[in-house]
């Protein structure tokens, strides 16, 4: 009988406290509550993204942080929370250089610059 593989699951666990990372950083240093029912439901939406990837997708990325962002992205906006504080978060990204945040959160900025 083939050993079971733990990378995948343990690895979507890992990519899921990442982004829940990401996102409290994101909000603390907007100063802002994060919409929690909102920030589970894009948690939920990544993992629902990860589980459909095949597996040799799934596994590049550990390692591809160009994927991953773009993962993350698209789970913050399908969840909607690209939609709340939008007028408050809209005007903090016009002002980018006063945001203490690093180059990869303006993947959710620019949503709210559209």
């Amino acid at each position: 009988m083939p050993k079971p593989t733990t990378t995948s699951p343990d690895y979507t666990l890992t990519l899921r406290e990442e982004f829940r990372h990401h996102l409290e950083t994101f909000y603390a240093q907007l100063k802002l509550a994060p919409p929690y029912e909102s920030v589970e439901k894009a948690i939920r939406s990544l993992t629902t993204s990860v589980h459909s990837l095949s597996p040799a997708e799934r596994a590049s990325l550990e390692t591809d942080t160009t994927a991953r962002w773009r993962h993350f992205r698209q789970a913050f906006e399908a969840s909607g929370l690209s939609k709340k504080h939008r007028g408050i978060i809209a005007g903090l990204a016009r002002n980018r250089s006063s945001l203490n945040l690093r180059p990869e959160y303006d993947q959710f900025l620019s949503l709210y610059l559209s």
